[in-house]
């Protein structure tokens, strides 16, 4: 019996070690859809090293920024790539969950159908932030001033067309009564100038890509839209407790890879990423960053039901709302 366990073993542990060392010949490619500066880039370059480390001695990991619509460039791209573990994607919200519900015309790709779901990365809450001479220090002040914007007065920015920060406004506007000229950027990290610069008076921005910019004053942070205020952003309040009881958005990130990752190379991915995100370190910059990172199990599966429950959801605030984005 021992001789057939230990057999056993070595049978199963076979194609995780030949994984391992599969992905160690040649760098992996981590590709964020957005320019440098957003919260998916930074939330790859604080993983990316560990992550590596974490698949195996001599793995490397290189961020790739393939930015383009919101994150559906790099995502059709993604699943054109060969499923061997060497190109994974570090995605959010707005490519995967919103954009096939809201952009008109839809994404070029089936969120489900068209990706291997390999692991989730954390959580975070957006936040309402605006440029710092816009008239109003705090969110019941911000609130009333937009309530007043009938005729497109006011722009907002955001890190692109189909981006949980364009869906946020415009379910405040519709919340409200409002209307909002919308200027698109490329990332949230342009986003965030073209607000501090005052291209666009206000926005809800991811609060990853946000946080260094509401400590160091260059924008001003007036609610979080998480139902409760973020651990490092404790003297923010959230805007439910502020002024609108019923609001409440958050964003996530997930590593997928491309279709029909094999098993054993999934396997060996998603073990490296989940032993990733539980080093106390990687946590900690995390928060730092804006990032609640994920507790809980996380594999394959989970990030799978994830994404669905995701995808779900916004087609249902869509067909709820009517709210359609367009290119």
């Amino acid at each position: 019996m021992r001789r057939i366990a230990l057999l056993f073993c070595a049978l199963w542990l076979a194609p995780l070690a030949a994984a391992a060392q599969t992905l160690t010949e040649r760098p992996i490619t981590l590709v964020t859809g957005f320019a440098p500066g957003g919260s998916t880039d930074i939330a790859s370059r604080l993983i990316a090293e560990r992550f590596a480390a974490n698949i195996g001695q001599g793995a490397r990991m290189v961020v790739e920024n393939r930015p383009g619509a919101s994150g559906t460039v790099a995502g059709d791209w993604l699943r054109r790539q060969s499923p061997d573990g060497h190109t994974l994607m570090l995605i959010e919200v707005s490519s995967h969950a919103i954009a096939p519900a809201a952009l008109v015309g839809g994404t070029p790709f089936d969120p489900m159908a068209d990706f291997t779901h390999i692991g989730m990365v954390g959580t975070a809450p957006l936040i309402l932030i605006a440029n710092p001479r816009f008239p109003a220090t705090n969110a019941r002040e911000a609130i009333e001033r937009l309530r007043q914007s009938r005729n497109e007065e006011l722009a907002y920015a955001t890190s692109g067309v189909g981006s949980i920060p364009h869906l946020a406004v415009e379910m405040l506007a519709a919340r409200i009564g409002a209307r909002f000229t919308h200027v698109p950027y490329r990332s949230g990290g342009l986003m965030l100038t073209a607000i501090h610069q005052g291209e666009g008076q206000f926005g809800i921005a991811v609060l990853a890509s946000a946080a260094a910019q509401v400590r160091d004053g260059l924008v001003r942070g007036l609610a979080v839209t998480s139902r409760e205020r973020f651990a490092s952003f404790p003297e923010v309040p959230t805007l439910m407790e502020s002024a609108l009881p019923d609001f409440e958005m958050t964003t996530w990130n997930m590593i997928i890879g491309p279709p029909r990752m094999p098993p054993a190379v999934l396997a060996q991915v998603n073990r490296a990423l989940a032993a990733t995100i539980q080093e106390a370190p990687i946590r900690e910059r995390l928060l730092t960053a804006g990032v609640a990172a994920w507790n809980g199990a996380n594999t394959p599966e989970v990030a799978r039901d994830f994404m669905q429950a995701e995808v779900t959801k916004y087609r249902e605030v869509v067909a709820r709302t009517g709210i359609r984005l367009e290119r």
